[in-house]
C-alpha cells in the first residue's frame, strides 16, 4: 500500500515527529502529506513548518464545520491513511465514513480496558496506576464513531510496576508508542495487516 499520510494532532506532536523521523531516515516508505491541528498554539504546527510539511489549524473558531474542512484538506493532499496522534477532539462521522478502515488511533492502554469518553492522556494513565493491573501497554486501532471501540490492529504489553507513578508509566508509554505506530504502518504496507478485514 502506498502510504500518503495525514496527521491529526493537538499538542506536542511527539508521535508525528517519530513517524516523520522514520520516513526521513528511510525506515518507513511513506509520505507525510499534511498535518492538521485544532490548536493554533500546538507545537506540532511549528514542527510541520520547520519540516516543510503543509499544515493547518482547523477548529470551531475558524470554520463553521471543522470536520468538513478537515476532510477537504485531507482530500486536497490526496491522503489515503489518517493517523490520529494525540488528537483531543472527537472525530465526526463525515471523516470516519469517508476514511472507513483508513483512520487509525493509538491509545494508552490495553483496550478494551480504560477506553471511552474522557479516557485520554494522563487520565488513562491515572486509571492504570489506581488499578491492580500488573501489565499495561498501548493499542493501535481503527477509528469508529464509538470511542476506542474499533478493530484492534496491534497491542504492545509491558509490566506495570507496583511503584510506578504517572510520570514513570507515561515515559515508558511514549517510547512504546513512538516505536509501535511506525511498525504498524510498515506491517500495513507489507500486507501483514489487512485494513479491510472485519
Amino acid at each position: 500500500m502506498d502510504l500518503r499520510l495525514g496527521f491529526l494532532s493537538s499538542h506536542n506532536g511527539t508521535l508525528v515527529k517519530a513517524i516523520v523521523r522514520e520516513i526521513n531516515e528511510g525506515e518507513l516508505d511513506a509520505k507525510a502529506r499534511v498535518i492538521i491541528s485544532n490548536n493554533p498554539n500546538s507545537l506540532v504546527l511549528d514542527f510541520a513548518n520547520k519540516s516543510r510539511i503543509p499544515n493547518y489549524c482547523v477548529n470551531s473558531k475558524n470554520s463553521t464545520n471543522p470536520d468538513e474542512a478537515i476532510l477537504g484538506k485531507l482530500k486536497e493532499y490526496d491522503v489515503n491513511l489518517v493517523l490520529c496522534a494525540g488528537y483531543m477532539k472527537k472525530v465526526e462521522d463525515v471523516l470516519i465514513d469517508f476514511y472507513q478502515n483508513r483512520m487509525l488511533n493509538i491509545h494508552r492502554s490495553l483496550l478494551p480496558k480504560y477506553g471511552g469518553e474522557g479516557m485520554h492522556g494522563r487520565a488513562v494513565i491515572q486509571k492504570i496506576i489506581d488499578s491492580d493491573d500488573v501489565e499495561s501497554g498501548a493499542t493501535v486501532h481503527v477509528v469508529t464513531s464509538s470511542y476506542d471501540s474499533g478493530r484492534i490492529l496491534a497491542q504492545y504489553k509491558f509490566p506495570r510496576y507496583e511503584n510506578d507513578t504517572v510520570e514513570t508509566l507515561e515515559a515508558r508509554l511514549i517510547k512504546v508508542e513512538c516505536a509501535m505506530y511506525p511498525q504498524v504502518l510498515r506491517d500495513i504496507q507489507q500486507g501483514l495487516i489487512n485494513l479491510d478485514e472485519e
